[in-house]
């Protein structure tokens, strides 16, 4: 009997030239080396017959025997006399961290972040994602550690309630209607931060395979996440008002998302927030295609006064709200949330419970103090004002070097720039890192479609320091 394709396996596209062979041959290892990675093809499963593959990838059967034979001696498959070929034994441990061919490893997701924590005290770091140490609220917090000492000891030394804090989950919900977003306490479900709630939605909304939509550029970490979760991911151009509203349409016409990953306000590398009429037509677009958005907000703080928000204008229908107060207040206060339609919470709360178990009720109760006491709302009105200071001497001594913001923001600390004709962003972050040990963030690794080689993000609370201006004109020179 003929063996059938394995259902829903793509043909690969033909080329014009139909004469380089080897081309051919490294599209159908590429091929079933990612089915392998991800994991649709698993140890030990039997591959298609040399013709069965043919068909089903539409090459001739002699690519398919070159493409075994190669596969077979890496030992990424094995040959079984009288039986066929079968996936190996040892399957590649996953990597969220491969480096695609052409690029450069600075433009890697997860390069950035990698170098950051990597840094130590003496490195300059104008390319990281957060707040210098020292502009943290630091005695405040020792002083809301002595407040909860002074407690009984269920938070020190006992779990929380599944779904959270009662008494945040009602903060919170206040919190969230000043920027319009109608969260009731049992809409709310707290998470160890920002990143673990992407996740958890990832997990619950995504299957392998599944297209998710991001910006472009887009937090780098969305796609490392994305890459994780075995999802295609297409990305749509960003503009200063937010997505480009005709990419938009013909993205979501042509690839049928499933999730669309943003952040509405003070987006991140760009620093640009949604304007009103963009957020609408994004969501009229969203009900066409019976697309879901995860609005990520954990930069909400920062803002002097509120722009759209995607969850405000939805009701939190189509929209799920997420957010944190890792860069306003503490890494290591890890408190996140996620605020999403009701009958979606406890669900959520079973998947938590399930790759997580608790969320940190101990940094719930000392956000909660900090919270109730009006502590970090004095420490957020001092904080504006000092990052409004640092993003205008940050602009100023930038222009200064040629680099030019390619928008500037209402509020925040990111600024996104493009460099002077003919510099490399990967390049520079390269040099910068051995000769200077200054870690910056170059464009592309922000960009799916790797178009942004000229650009790079910078952080105005990290840029203070003279040396980096020094070290930026040496290597610009």
């Amino acid at each position: 009997m003929p063996e059938t394709p394995i259902p829903g396996q793509p043909q690969l596209q033909p080329t014009a030239d139909h004469g380089v062979a080897s081309t051919r041959v490294e599209q159908v290892m590429r091929d079933i080396r990612q089915r392998i990675e991800g994991r649709s093809l698993c140890a030990g499963k039997r591959l298609p017959s040399i013709r069965a593959q043919a068909e089903a990838l539409g090459v001739a059967r002699s690519t398919v025997v070159d493409a075994y034979a190669r596969l077979v001696a890496e030992g990424v498959i094995e040959s079984r006399p009288g039986s066929g070929f079968y996936v190996g034994r040892q399957l590649t441990p996953f990597s969220v961290a491969e480096v695609q061919p052409g690029m450069a490893p600075q433009s890697d997701p997860v390069w950035v972040t990698r170098q950051s924590l990597l840094a130590d005290a003496a490195s300059l770091k104008p390319g990281c994602g957060w707040l210098p140490e020292t502009w943290m609220p630091e005695q405040d917090i020792r002083r809301a550690l002595r407040t909860l000492s002074r407690r009984a000891l269920a938070p020190l030394t006992g779990y929380g309630t599944p779904q959270g804090s009662p008494q945040l989950r009602q903060l919170l919900s206040h919190r969230l209607a000043e920027r319009g977003v109608k969260a009731a306490p049992a809409q709310l479900m707290l998470t160890e931060s920002g990143t673990q709630a992407v996740d958890l939605l990832c997990r619950f909304l995504l299957q392998p395979g599944d297209t998710v939509l991001v910006d472009d550029p887009c937090y780098f970490s969305f796609q490392a996440m994305l890459r994780a979760h075995r999802a295609e991911v297409v990305s749509v151009p960003y503009t200063p008002q937010g997505p480009d509203l005709v990419a938009l349409a013909q993205c979501l016409a042509q690839h049928r998302p499933r999730l669309y990953l943003t952040n509405a306000a003070l987006h991140n590398p760009t620093g640009a927030s949604l304007s009103l009429e963009v957020a609408h037509q994004v969501l009229v677009l969203a009900a066409q295609h019976e697309l879901t958005i995860i609005e990520d907000d954990v930069f909400a703080d920062f803002e002097h006064h509120p722009a759209p928000r995607l969850a405000a204008l939805d009701g939190l229908q189509r929209v799920v709200y997420v957010g944190s107060f890792s860069k306003t207040l503490s890494a290591s206060v890890r408190v996140g949330h996620i605020a999403t339609r009701a009958d979606w919470i406890s669900q959520l709360v079973d998947l938590k419970l399930a790759t997580a178990f608790e969320s940190g009720h101990f940094s719930a109760e000392l956000l909660h103090t900090l919270l109730a006491g009006g502590t970090y709302q004095r420490h957020m009105n001092g904080l504006r004002a000092r990052l409004a200071d640092a993003m205008g001497l940050t602009i100023e001594r930038l222009q200064r070097l040629g680099i030019q913001p390619w928008h500037r923001p209402q509020a925040g600390m990111f600024l996104w720039c493009r460099l002077p004709d003919g510099v490399d962003a990967a390049d520079l972050s390269q040099r910068a890192l051995l000769q200077h040990r200054m870690v910056l963030a170059p464009g592309n690794a922000f960009s799916l479609s790797q178009s942004a080689g000229s650009f790079m993000r910078f952080n105005a609370a990290q840029c203070l320091d003279p040396a980096i201006g020094r070290a930026l004109g040496a290597l610009l020179a």
